[in-house]
C-alpha cells in the first residue's frame, strides 16, 4: 500500500509540473499578446493575470490560500534569487566595463528568429519563456537537494525536478535561430547552470555561517558574488542560460508569486493591521516612484526613459522596472543601463539588511543608524542630481549620475518609508512588508520570502508585494506613453501622481497613528 502511495505522489508531482507549465507560460504570452504593436511593458498584465488567476482558483474550489496544492508554483515563486543572481552578474559586467573604460563587444553568437510563433512574441522569446520556467525549476531543486533544505512535500521529488528543468532547459533551443557555433553555445548555458548554482550553495553557506552574528539574508550574499563574477569574466558571451533568465526569468518568477498572492486575496484583509500595510504600499508606491521620477525631472532635467526607467528601476530595486528593463521592453539603452542601476545600491543593501537584521534581533528600528544612513541618501541625490542636470546628453556622465541617484534615493526611500511606519507604531515585520510592496523591492521581497521577518510575514508577502498592482497599470502606462512620445515622460501626470502619493502616505500615518 505504501508503495502504491509513492508511485501516486510522483505521478501527482509530475501532473503538477506541467499543469505550473500549463498556466504560467500561456499567462505571460497572453500579456505579451495584449501590449503587442504598442510600447507598454507586458508585465503590466502579468500583475493582473496572475491575480486573478489565483483568487479563480481559489474562488473555484480548485485550491486554498496560498495554492498548497500546487507546490511547484510555490517552488517557482521563490526562485527570486536566481532571477536576481544573473541580473547581478550582468550588472558587474557593466560596472567593469564602465570603470575599465572598456568597449563592448558585439555579441554575434545568436541571431533570434524574427518568426512570430503568438502575436506579441517571436519563436526565440518563446523558447526563452520556456527555458525560463525549466532553469529556475531545474536549479532551485538542485539547489535545494544539494543543500538538504526546501519544502518537506518535494523533498523526496527533488532528484526528479532538477532533472527534468535541467535537461528540459538544454534541449529548448530555438533551431531556427542562427547560432555561429552551437557546441560553444550549449556549453555556456551548461556553465552558467552550474556557476548560477554555486553562488547559490555559496551565499546559502555564508549566510547559515554568520546567523549568529546577523541574520543577513541569503541574496545579499548572492548579490556580491554574482557581481564579483561579472567584473571578473567582463568579456563573458552569454549562453542560453542567461539570454532566457534576462529575458523571462522575472516575468516568470512574478507570474507566480501573483498567483500565490491572488489566492490570499480575501484571506489577507482579514488579519488584524494588514489593510494598513496595503494601504501604505499602494499609496507608497505612487510616492517612491513618482516622486524619484518628478525629482529627476525638475533637478536632473531629464525626462527621457533611457534616464528615468534604469534610474528608478536600480533606485528603487524595482521588480517590475527590472523586468521590463532587461526584456528590452523599454529600449536598448534602458536595457543596457538597468543591470547596472540594480547593482550599484548593493552599498544601499548593505545599510539596509544590516540594520533591518540587528533591529530585528532587538526587536525595535535602530533609529540613530537609519538617520545617519538617511542623511548620507540624501547627500548623494543632491550630487546626482546635479550631475545629471549638467550631462548633456553625455553617455558615461548620464550613468555615472544614475548611479549616484540609485544609490541615495534607495537609502531615503527604504530608511525613510520605515522612519514613518515607526513613527506611526507600525511593528517592524509589518513596515518591512510594506516597504517591500511599496518599492516593490526585489531584495527585501526576497528577505522577508526568506524569513527574515518571521513566519507570518513570509507567508503573506505574495500577496502584499502583489496590492500595488493598482498602481503597476499607472507606472507602466506613463512609461508606455513615453515610449510613443519620443521617449518623453510626461510631466503634469507625473507629478500629478507623486503629490497623490505623498498625500496619500501623510493621510495614512495620521488616520493608523
Amino acid at each position: 500500500m505504501e508503495e502504491v502511495l509513492t508511485q501516486l505522489a510522483g505521478l501527482q508531482i509530475l501532473n503538477q509540473f506541467w499543469f505550473s507549465l500549463f498556466l504560467l507560460i500561456p499567462m505571460i504570452l497572453i500579456a505579451r499578446t495584449v501590449v503587442a504593436g504598442t510600447r507598454y511593458s507586458p508585465i503590466l498584465m502579468v500583475v493582473i493575470f496572475g491575480l486573478i488567476m489565483g483568487y479563480t482558483l481559489v474562488s473555484s474550489g480548485v485550491s486554498k490560500p496560498g495554492l498548497p496544492e500546487f507546490t511547484i508554483i510555490a517552488e517557482i515563486s521563490r526562485a527570486t534569487i536566481i532571477a536576481l543572481t544573473v541580473t547581478f552578474f550582468v550588472g558587474g559586467q557593466e560596472l567593469r566595463k564602465i570603470f575599465g573604460k572598456i568597449e563592448s563587444k558585439l555579441d554575434d553568437m545568436v541571431v533570434y528568429s524574427k518568426d512570430e510563433i503568438v502575436l506579441g512574441t517571436n519563436r526565440t522569446q518563446f523558447i526563452f519563456i520556456i527555458r525560463a520556467f525549466f532553469l529556475l525549476l531545474g536549479i532551485e531543486a538542485l539547489s535545494k537537494m544539494i543543500l538538504g533544505v526546501g519544502s518537506s512535500e518535494l523533498t523526496q521529488h527533488y532528484p526528479l525536478i532538477a532533472y527534468i528543468g535541467i535537461v528540459g532547459s538544454v534541449i529548448f533551443i530555438d533551431y531556427k535561430a542562427t547560432i555561429a557555433n552551437k557546441p560553444l553555445y550549449i556549453r555556456k548555458g551548461i556553465i552558467e547552470i552550474i556557476a548560477i548554482l554555486a553562488v547559490l550553495l555559496i551565499s546559502y553557506n555564508i549566510t547559515t555561517l554568520i546567523s549568529n552574528l546577523v541574520a543577513l539574508p541569503q541574496i545579499f550574499f548572492a548579490m556580491l558574488i554574482s557581481a564579483a563574477l561579472g567584473a571578473l569574466f567582463y568579456q563573458w558571451t552569454f549562453g542560453p542560460t542567461i539570454r532566457a533568465l534576462l529575458f523571462a526569468g522575472i516575468p516568470v518568477v512574478l507570474a507566480g508569486n501573483f498567483m500565490i498572492g491572488g489566492s490570499r486575496l480575501l484571506e489577507a484583509f482579514s488579519i488584524t493591521g494588514m489593510n494598513s500595510v496595503i494601504a501604505y504600499g499602494f499609496f507608497g508606491q505612487m510616492l517612491w516612484m513618482f516622486g524619484g521620477i518628478a525629482l529627476l525631472m525638475v533637478f536632473g532635467g531629464t525626462r527621457h526613459v533611457r534616464n528615468l526607467a534604469p534610474g528608478m528601476a536600480g533606485s528603487l530595486s524595482h521588480s517590475g522596472l527590472t523586468g521590463a528593463c532587461t526584456a528590452g521592453d523599454l529600449g536598448k539603452q534602458a536595457a543596457g543601463r538597468a543591470p547596472i542601476m540594480i547593482n550599484v545600491p548593493f552599498l544601499g543593501h548593505i545599510f539596509v539588511f544590516s540594520i533591518l537584521a540587528f533591529s530585528m534581533q532587538r526587536g525595535y528600528l535602530m533609529m540613530m543608524p537609519v538617520l545617519g544612513t538617511l542623511l548620507l541618501g540624501a547627500v548623494f541625490c543632491v550630487l546626482a542630481l546635479r550631475n545629471l542636470r549638467r550631462a548633456n546628453g553625455s553617455n558615461s556622465r548620464e550613468i555615472a549620475a544614475l548611479m549616484q541617484f540609485s544609490f541615495g534615493w534607495q537609502v531615503c526611500a527604504v530608511f525613510g518609508g520605515l522612519t514613518l511606519l515607526n513613527m506611526a507604531g507600525v511593528p517592524l515585520e509589518h513596515a518591512a512588508m510594506g516597504k517591500a510592496s511599496a518599492l516593490s523591492h526585489f531584495g527585501l521581497f526576497a528577505a522577508v520570502q526568506g524569513g527574515m521577518f518571521g513566519v507570518e510575514a513570509a507567508t503573506l508577502i505574495p500577496f502584499i508585494f502583489a496590492m500595488p498592482f493598482l498602481v503597476h497599470p499607472l507606472v507602466f502606462y506613463f512609461f508606455g506613453r513615453a515610449m510613443e512620445n519620443n521617449e518623453e515622460m510626461p510631466r503634469i501626470a507625473s507629478y500629478g501622481l507623486a503629490a497623490v502619493g505623498t498625500v496619500g502616505v501623510v493621510l495614512f500615518l495620521a488616520i493608523i497613528r
